[in-house]
């Protein structure tokens, strides 16, 4: 009995393969040329406020472009508290949907459901921050806001005047535009769980219930969770939207009805304005900010989803 010898790969084929390796490297390259670029540009355009102010950009909460006085905490509080009544919210309302719709739902209207979820998200931010101006804040003044302050006015975060405005709608809208974002992602990977897991569960006496519960959507928490911050990211980011409803008043209140400004909010509606050096360079320090910001959140995200492998392999 004979064996033919292997076949080593002709020139073409090495050829194709040295390509493709140097193409996926030169994307690699150009992605990393461009995060690099982008920071030292960010540096360079802020450094005179990093000079100017050092820290205390960071710790101060005036804000006056008439005395040249910059501080950078009433946005870094108005960013965090608005992202993270965004990300509560749509965290619940998105993977609570996309359990229905992946596990419980029938195939006929689980489908147009999904389907109508996602073309939320091709709605321009925009259109949402002009509904918000004229349905939602109307909503939230006369209703919702007196509402939360009769049953709870007695916590600091529901008192205070009402405006309809403010970070509680600001949170609000972006819950709405960040939501088709967790539930897709997360009926995705809801979905891709495999069959055998539930077939397991039902088998050992498992009601549909506990099987979800405790066995598919376990199994998908690492998927989830990655479709919630990838949704956090955006809800940090956004702007035109959330700088139509927030208030746009640089003041730190514990009452979510208070106006508030975001770091994207400022840089949107002051920058053109902006006439002295200082002033552009603590704008862009802001930027600056908000990219920092963004980058630990992600990496928090993943250190976290690091340790939930970790324990579910026993390491």
């Amino acid at each position: 009995m004979t064996t033919n010898p292997p076949q080593r790969p002709n020139r073409s084929a090495a050829q194709a393969d040295r390509i493709f390796l140097f193409t996926l490297w030169a994307a690699v390259g150009i992605f990393a040329a461009t995060m690099i670029g982008l920071i030292i540009q960010l540096i360079h355009g802020s450094w005179q406020s990093i000079l100017t102010f050092g820290l205390k950009f960071l710790v101060t909460s005036t804000w006056n472009p008439v005395t040249g006085q910059f501080g950078a905490l009433p946005m870094i509080y108005g960013t965090i508290v608005s992202s993270a009544i965004a990300i509560l919210l749509a965290s619940v309302i998105g993977i609570a949907s996309a359990t229905f719709l992946a596990e419980f739902a029938p195939r006929r209207i689980a489908q147009p459901l999904a389907s109508l979820i996602e073309l939320l998200a091709a709605v321009p931010s925009v259109v949402y921050g002009l509904w918000g101006l004229f349905v939602l804040v109307p909503l939230f003044r006369a209703y919702i806001d007196p509402f939360l302050q009769a049953r709870l006015g007695f916590l600091p975060i529901f008192s205070g005047p009402i405006y309809g405005i403010g970070l509680l709608t600001a949170g609000v809208i972006l819950a709405i535009m960040i939501l088709p974002t967790v539930s897709a992602i997360s009926r995705d990977v809801i979905t891709a769980v495999g069959r055998e897991q539930r077939e397991a569960g039902m088998a050992l006496g498992s009601t549909k219930w506990e099987t979800t519960w405790r066995i598919v959507l376990p199994a998908a928490r690492a998927g989830i969770f990655g479709a919630c911050v990838l949704a956090l990211g955006r809800a940090i980011g956004e702007t035109i939207a959330t700088t139509m409803v927030i208030g746009n008043k640089a003041t730190i209140a514990a009452s979510l009805f208070a106006p508030s400004y975001t770091l994207s909010s400022v840089i949107a509606n002051e920058f053109t304005e902006a006439t002295s050096d200082l002033y552009i360079s603590s704008l862009i320090e802001l930027g600056l900010l908000l990219f920092v910001l963004s980058f630990i959140v992600n990496g928090l995200a993943r250190l976290l989803v690091n340790s939930v492998f970790s324990k579910s392999e026993g390491r």
